[in-house]
C-alpha cells in the first residue's frame, strides 16, 4: 500500500522534472571577449542546437553522443588548466542548476571511479 504522502510526492515528480528541465536549458549569452571562429564557432553553434533539440525531447541526443562529447570536453579542460587556463567549465552568469552540476559532477566521479574524498584530497593537494 502507498500512504497519501508517497502518493502526492509522486504527484509532483513531473512537475518537478519539468522544472530541473527548464533550469537546465535556460542561458545567458556567454560574454564573449572575441569573436568566435572556425572549431569554437562550430562548437557554440552545436550547444545552441543541442539546448534547442533538448527543449522539445529528452532523447535528443544519444547517449554515446553525450558521452563522447563530455569525455572530450573533460580531456580539453583538464589540458588547458594544467597549461595555466584559469577560466572556469560554465560561464559565469550562464544558469545552471545547482543540482545540474551536482548531478554531472556526480556521475563523472563514478565514470573514472573515483570518491568525492579523492577530489576533495586532490583539492588540498595540488589548491585547484
Amino acid at each position: 500500500m502507498s500512504s497519501p504522502k508517497a502518493a502526492a510526492k509522486t504527484a509532483r515528480r513531473p512537475a518537478a522534472m519539468t522544472k530541473l528541465k527548464e533550469a537546465a536549458t535556460r542561458t545567458v549569452a556567454p560574454k564573449i571577449k572575441t569573436p568566435q571562429t572556425g572549431l569554437s564557432a562550430e562548437a557554440i553553434k552545436l550547444a545552441d542546437e543541442i539546448e534547442k533539440a533538448f527543449k522539445k525531447s529528452d532523447d535528443a541526443i544519444s547517449e554515446q553522443a553525450m558521452q563522447t562529447l563530455m569525455g572530450t570536453l573533460c580531456r580539453v579542460y583538464a589540458a588547458q588548466v594544467e597549461n595555466g587556463a584559469k577560466y572556469t567549465p560554465i560561464v559565469e552568469g550562464q544558469v545552471v542548476s545547482p543540482t545540474g552540476v551536482m548531478v554531472t559532477a556526480s556521475g563523472l566521479l563514478r565514470a573514472a571511479n573515483l570518491a568525492v574524498f579523492e577530489l576533495g584530497m586532490w583539492q588540498s593537494w595540488t589548491g585547484r
